[in-house]
């Protein structure tokens, strides 16, 4: 379904594009120069991760953070992927390795969301 654009959403995705490290909806409102509306850009955020352009994480702190993943395989299901996020810098990001994981039998994994607490190799 092809969506209108409008001065938000294309500011939205701008922040997002730049960004190299998920960012919290807080944290993109302050990098768009124009004047929003909060309620504006939350829907923009969440219609983005309906079409499947950008993903959400939430994180251990319980805030969700929006990412537009360049490290990942758009053929393996962006969603389903590892996320990190440093205890020092605070910055999440989408971990491009393959982390294996186990589940008793009889279980089958549809769709998951993990994110790793820790500290990152910047702030080793």
């Amino acid at each position: 379904m092809k969506r209108r654009s409008t001065p938000t959403k294309e500011a939205v995705i701008a922040v997002l594009n730049a960004s190299t490290r998920a960012m919290s909806q807080e944290a993109i409102e302050q990098k768009i120069e124009i004047e929003i509306d909060r309620a504006t850009v939350y829907r923009a955020l969440n219609q983005f991760c309906t079409d499947g352009i950008i993903h959400k994480i939430v994180a251990d702190d319980g805030k969700q953070y929006f990412a537009v993943c360049k490290k990942c395989d758009v053929e393996a299901l962006p969603d389903n992927h590892f996320h990190f996020r440093c205890t020092k810098c605070h910055t999440i990001e989408c971990l491009s390795s393959l982390i294996n994981f186990s589940l008793p039998k009889a279980y089958a994994v549809e769709k998951f969301n993990c994110v790793l607490v820790g500290t990152c190799g910047n702030c080793a």
